[in-house]
């Protein structure tokens, strides 16, 4: 009897797994910081994910079966990350993951998608390390290193600065990985860094500033997301320092925290809505006309990320893990942030623009300023 019974359960295990795989919809999970600090960032990101599968949905599916988009809030929290990915897997049975959004985030389950062999592509890990884990782990975005490079080469280049200051998050991967790239870089073209730190959470930064005053620097660098860089730049200004402050992709949406004492700044992103590019012009209409909002850069990534994957699953022709894991590395085409493909890292080979904080008519805005190469 007990074994008629395991049997009976085995038979139900592997028939749910059929179902899961291969009738039904197409489930796709996503795992982005929907509340939180960085809610911001997980919310546009979500919502171009949902657009995407809308789209594919609207013109039939793929393989004749509609997607099911199955989103988790982290937090941005990797203990939480972890666990979202565990309830994806085992209790919803994806297909492939979109995400996580940041990059502490991301290296929390690099390991598990491995495991389990589940394709993830984060929209936007840009630390160097995220994908190494594996062949399961792909990304949308540019790397920090790539990231690093080409803000250090506009702060020399173009801002024609030579002495560097440089305010980091010690606790946070993302921030120091941008950090270390950047003075890599900076130092190698023959400039002088000096460089503070803190730690996540932290609210007053005039110890640093005031040690970063005496440096008398050119430019400052502060690699971190946009609430905490609003309060930093502040800080900044009421210690009477004026010169350009710089930054990367996490910026985005600094403008609508910031206030004219902001500027000047610049820093990378992935893609500029100012584009006349035809497919960001339709992304950004579509996104517009279903949300009501201009998508930002971590949206556009979102979009990428999530039509990476619906490529190639219908290149592969299954929703099977194995096999879409096998038709990402050889996914190559137009997107909305570029040309992409992936090197051997699975990294995106693609291009970086920057962007200056200017004065709008109802506040700061951006505006387009350059684009750079791998």
């Amino acid at each position: 009897m007990k074994k008629i019974l395991s049997l009976m359960a085995l038979a139900m295990v592997l028939s749910g797994c059929a179902d899961s795989y291969g009738s039904g919809p197409i489930r796709i999970g996503a795992i982005l910081p929907i509340s939180g600090r960085i809610a911001e960032y997980g919310k546009q990101t979500r919502d171009a994910a949902i657009l995407a599968v809308e789209e594919i949905n609207a013109a039939g599916g793929i393989l004749g079966r509609q997607v099911e988009l199955i989103v988790e809030d982290d937090e941005a929290d990797p203990v939480k990350t972890a666990n979202a990915f565990t309830k994806l897997v085992e209790r919803d049975k994806i297909s492939a993951l979109m995400g996580a959004l940041t990059s502490n985030c991301s290296l929390a389950i690099t390991n598990l998608a491995m495991s389990e062999k589940i394709p993830m592509v984060s929209p936007t890990s840009t630390n160097d390390k995220v994908t190494l884990a594996g062949e399961y782990v792909f990304r949308a975005c540019y790397i920090d290193s790539f990231q690093g490079q080409v803000v250090a080469n506009y702060a020399v280049d173009t801002l024609k600065a030579r002495r560097a200051a440089i305010l980091y998050d010690l606790a946070n991967d993302y921030s120091k990985g941008l950090f270390e790239n950047f003075k890599k870089v900076f130092e190698a073209r023959g400039g002088t860094v000096v460089a503070e730190s803190y730690n996540t959470g932290d609210k007053d930064f005039n110890a640093q500033i005031t040690s970063i005053r005496g440096f008398n620097p050119d430019v400052i660098f502060l690699p971190d997301y946009y609430s905490a860089v609003a309060l930093i730049a502040e800080q900044i200004r009421n210690q009477g320092i004026r010169v350009p402050l710089l930054g990367a992709d996490g910026w985005d949406e600094v403008a609508g925290k910031a206030d004219t004492w902001m500027m000047p700044a610049f820093y990378s992103n992935h893609y500029s809505p100012e584009s006349q590019d035809p497919d960001v012009v339709k992304f950004i209409a579509a996104y517009k006309a279903r949300f009501g909002v201009e998508p930002n850069a971590l949206a556009a990534l979102g979009y990428d990320a999530t039509r990476i994957i619906l490529q190639a699953i219908k290149a592969a022709g299954s929703a099977q893990p194995t096999e879409i894991q096998k038709a990402l590395v050889n996914v190559s085409g137009k997107f909305v942030t570029g040309n992409i493909s992936f090197d051997a890292n699975r990294n995106p080979i693609k291009s970086a623009v920057m962007v200056e904080i200017v004065q709008g008519t109802s506040g700061l805005t951006t505006r387009y300023a350059g684009t750079v190469n791998p």
